[in-house]
């Protein structure tokens, strides 16, 4: 294994790659062309319902603010808009939304720059995060490194087929600005007003010189007027934060419940990631690659069943694991306990203890949020066919992940390159 060099990757504890292979460099995403998302839906029946399933395609648009200028233009709370998937957002994606109490002739009749509705069905429930089979990739790394390209890819296309590290990608956290997380640790400790402070006032290097300098005096001063005078209309989040601050000051709680519920969930969501991203790092820090067993592992199964590795079973559990039966995985942390602090949720177990977070803090943030943080395993191996054509120094790659795994997970395998050329 090689570890990574870059400075937000170790920071959030995606430090390893599976190949020792140089990476092919590139560039990923020079247009939202580049980088096409089909969603494999669950198999759904048509039914007698409220809720209009449609598939929605949309170029070079953040999911949450599709589903508010869709819901603005219905004339409808952006409540009613369910999806089974958050699609990145630099890019072209194809998704199935639910939309409660519409026609398909309102529908049809919206005209948004960039963005496809189709009505499909009715249905008697709504879609829910995770409700999908997986999702189908087509992505385009260009200018790649020419040096022995072919030898590369065919390289670690081979490794992507035996097993990656199954990291949270970079945008679980923020392409721009990597705060998701952070803002969950707030939350999660009960402290609201650094959760907010965090949001609108924490200022990364990516961004505009001006918009750091308003983020920096809004952090330091505490006053929503200025900041909210100031910053773009289009950063709305932002704004309807301090919106709410300048008419009820020192209420960050209340602040931010003015973010849309789901935006809101995800922040503790990232924490789990970034928790779990560094509990793998720190598996392969002990010296473990991803096919090592040790006693206490946690294993999955293709069928759903678990099993724990002992000193008695570890060896058909090695031959179980070598055949592709079932995976090591790591517990992602929520407010159900494991049954052990020896075993695999022992790096988790170390990581709350240093971020002061405990299972009742995911109690009382899934109270807060109104989302259920319950814990669960995770495979620490991501496996994918990978299909690929060269022209020239441009890499097309075509391949299909499970729910929840991350396609810059694959390529960053691929071009091991500065995470900014990713984004």
């Amino acid at each position: 294994m090689k570890q990574s060099s870059y400075p937000l990757e170790r920071e959030l504890g995606i430090r390893y790659y599976a190949s020792d292979a140089d990476g092919i460099g590139g560039k990923l995403r020079t247009t939202p062309e580049d980088f096409i998302v089909e969603e494999i839906p669950m198999e759904k029946k048509p039914s007698a319902g409220p809720f209009l399933i449609c598939r929605l395609t949309k170029r070079n648009w953040e999911l949450q603010h599709a589903v508010k200028e869709i819901a603005k233009r219905l004339g409808i709370s952006h409540r009613r808009i369910g999806w089974a998937g958050t699609k990145d957002r630099n890019a072209v994606t194809t998704q199935w939304i639910s939309i409660y109490d519409v026609t398909p002739e309102q529908v049809l009749a919206i005209c948004l720059k960039d963005i496809s509705l189709e009505p499909l069905f009715s249905s008697n429930e709504a879609l829910s995060l995770g409700q999908l089979g997986g999702n189908r990739f087509g992505i385009l790394i260009r200018d790649a490194e020419p040096a022995c390209l072919a030898e590369r890819v065919s390289r670690i296309t081979e490794t992507v087929a035996a097993g990656v590290p199954n990291y949270f990608g970079i945008q679980r956290f923020g392409a721009i600005r990597p705060v998701t997380h952070r803002v969950g640790e707030w939350i999660l400790r009960g402290d609201y007003e650094q959760a907010v402070l965090t949001y609108i006032g924490m200022e990364f290097p990516q961004e505009a010189a001006e918009i750091k300098a308003i983020r920096s005096a809004f952090y330091e001063g505490r006053d929503p007027g200025p900041a909210l005078h100031a910053l773009p209309v289009q950063m709305n989040y932002e704004r309807a934060m301090l919106h709410y601050l300048y008419r009820n000051p020192g209420d960050y709680a209340g602040a931010l419940r003015e973010l849309p519920p789901k935006l809101l969930s995800m922040f503790v969501s990232a924490f789990q990631s970034f928790v779990f991203n560094h509990a793998l790092s720190r598996r392969f820090d002990e010296g473990y690659t991803l096919s090592d067993l040790k006693p206490g592992d946690h294993l999955l199964f293709a069928n759903g069943r678990t099993d724990t590795v002992t000193a008695a079973n570890a060896g058909a559990a090695a031959i179980h694991l070598k055949r592709g039966r079932c995976s090591i995985a790591l517990f992602m942390p929520g407010r159900e306990v494991t049954g052990t602090r020896n075993s695999g949720d022992e790096a988790t177990a170390a990581l709350l203890d240093e971020f002061q977070v405990s299972p009742g803090d995911f109690e009382r943030a899934s109270v807060f949020v109104k989302t259920k943080y319950e814990g669960a395993w995770r495979p620490v191996s991501l496996k994918t066919t990978v299909q690929s054509t060269l022209e020239g120094t441009d890499l097309h790659l075509s391949f299909t992940l499970p729910p929840g795994h991350y396609a810059t997970t694959v390529c960053r395998e691929f071009m091991k390159a500065d995470p900014v050329r990713m984004i």
